[in-house]
């Protein structure tokens, strides 16, 4: 390709040299010698080949040049190349921008949501506070970590929701996988169980509260209130109910850190924190009487 236009290029410059450059040297040779050019050079510049000449190119100023879209060719491209190239070059670059399927988009939202299902559908949250106030009541800062309390609860959490997730995967999940029923009628199946088990554990002052709030009719049992109301009572609830057992999980370390602190004072140790003493006492404590089998089965009983 690059032989070729260097080989194009040379015969324009030679065509246009040649009609100047014959006569000059033919004159010259009549100045120099007064020899005439003899019939052998006539031959040989007629013997010569003849390139066409080099194509003229009009230069139109800006301001009267039309308004045209400027195209764009990637390396090697001809410019020759028709609009439908283009067009069909644009259309596969724009191949990844096609629809997505609506249940991709549904399936991804739900998976951001779970957090926040778990959390308020689940006793999740009342199981954290009450491990939570576990921690502050022995006195201890960072042990259990976070992260151990999380996992305990979310372990908690799925022994009691095992029931309720069997259900719901029996009587929507295996239909719809069947084809038997759309996406819209399977989550309607899967309310039942929740709404049924939310029901069971929520207070009827928090969902006076709420139906008070939303300017629904009175329901005449747990039964009949919608999810819009059922969701924020039952999260109030399981509030109150966490709050209510550390409560009284922290009374009796408490006492334990009252009883240190009143004969620390009385023997005048002033010099050394009562918290320093009452932790090990309070662990101690804690370990004779058993208490993570204690507080775990009063937490498993209180869901039964």
């Amino acid at each position: 390709m690059k032989c070729d236009r260097a080989i194009q290029t040379l015969a324009i410059r030679l065509s246009v040299l040649l009609p100047v450059a014959v006569p000059a040297f033919a004159a010259g040779r009549s100045a120099n010698g007064g020899v005439q050019a003899s019939q052998e050079d006539v031959q040989q510049m007629q013997a010569f080949p003849s390139f066409p000449p080099p194509p003229t190119v009009e230069v139109t100023p800006m301001s009267e040049a039309p308004s045209q879209p400027m195209r764009l060719y990637k390396h090697g491209a001809s410019a020759s190349s028709s609009q439908a190239d283009l067009d069909g070059a644009l259309q596969a670059s724009g191949a990844l921008g096609r629809s997505v399927p609506w249940n991709i988009i549904v399936m991804l939202t739900a998976l951001t949501l779970i957090p926040s299902i778990l959390i308020c559908m689940t006793p999740f949250a009342r199981l954290l506070i009450v491990f939570h106030f576990l921690r502050q009541a022995l006195g201890l800062q960072s042990t259990p970590s976070n992260q151990t309390l999380i996992g305990l609860s979310l372990i908690m959490t799925f022994f009691l929701m095992q029931p309720v997730a069997t259900q719901i995967y029996q009587d929507a999940v295996v239909p719809m996988q069947a084809g038997q029923i759309t996406g819209i009628e399977a989550l309607s199946r899967a309310e039942v169980p929740m709404h049924k088990f939310m029901g069971h554990y929520v207070r009827e002052k928090d969902v006076a509260l709420f139906v008070e709030l939303a300017k629904e009719p009175r329901p005449a049992s747990v039964d009949e209130v919608s999810m819009r109301v059922l969701l924020p009572s039952y999260i109030l609830s399981e509030l109150k109910a966490g709050f209510q057992i550390g409560t009284v999980l922290f009374l009796p370390f408490l006492v334990v850190d009252m009883v240190v602190a009143s004969i620390t004072t009385s023997v005048g140790m002033l010099q050394l924190p009562p918290v320093v003493i009452s932790t090990p006492l309070k662990l101690l404590l804690f370990l004779m009487v058993d208490g993570w089998h204690l507080l775990i089965g009063s937490l498993m009983r209180s869901f039964s």
